[in-house]
């Protein structure tokens, strides 16, 4: 909740936004590359607000996959992950990620990466910014942007950890 969302009485419901990747991950070399994360963007150091988190300047892209625009809008951002908690299941990450500019003109998604054997998976929320107004601009546009957002985040890291697999484990089932 912004200041002057306050200042007016309002608050904004954060909106769930949960996207999958289906795919084969091997998990050790996943907690490898989620450990040195330079392939990601360019390290900033943490926020100093939250011990073991590492924050990555990167730029985060709007796939336009339906050919009404040249390619992907990019937005430079910071993305906050780690620290990387091993599961029965794979790797769990705390992921967030803002806007590098004009922060209070865009969401700010919170949630975790999960990284198993058959895929990866970005849940958390985020909280439309301009209070209930936002909500409207989510509902007809902005959930849009942030699913697209969130695929492209997640296909970042898969075609990542698919790049580092030996040829031959890329071809076993």
């Amino acid at each position: 909740m912004s200041a002057s969302d306050a200042a007016h009485g309002e608050t904004t419901a954060a909106i769930r936004l949960r996207v999958v990747r289906a795919g084969q991950f091997d998990i050790h070399a996943a907690q490898r590359e989620l450990t040195d994360l330079v392939w990601l963007g360019t390290a900033t150091g943490g926020p100093v607000d939250e011990p073991g988190m590492h924050r990555i300047a990167a730029d985060l892209e709007l796939a336009v996959r339906d050919g009404s625009g040249p390619g992907p809008v990019r937005k430079a951002a910071f993305i906050d992950l780690g620290p990387l908690e091993v599961t029965d299941d794979g790797l769990t990450v705390p992921v967030s990620w803002h806007s590098a500019t004009f922060a209070p003109l865009f969401p700010v998604f919170v949630g975790q990466l999960r990284v198993g054997r058959g895929g990866l998976v970005v849940d958390g929320r985020y909280t439309p910014p301009f209070g209930r107004l936002g909500l409207v601009i989510d509902a007809t546009l902005l959930r849009f942007i942030a699913r697209r957002t969130a695929q492209a985040f997640l296909e970042r890291v898969a075609a990542h950890f698919e790049a580092q697999l030996p040829a031959d484990a890329a071809r076993d089932p």
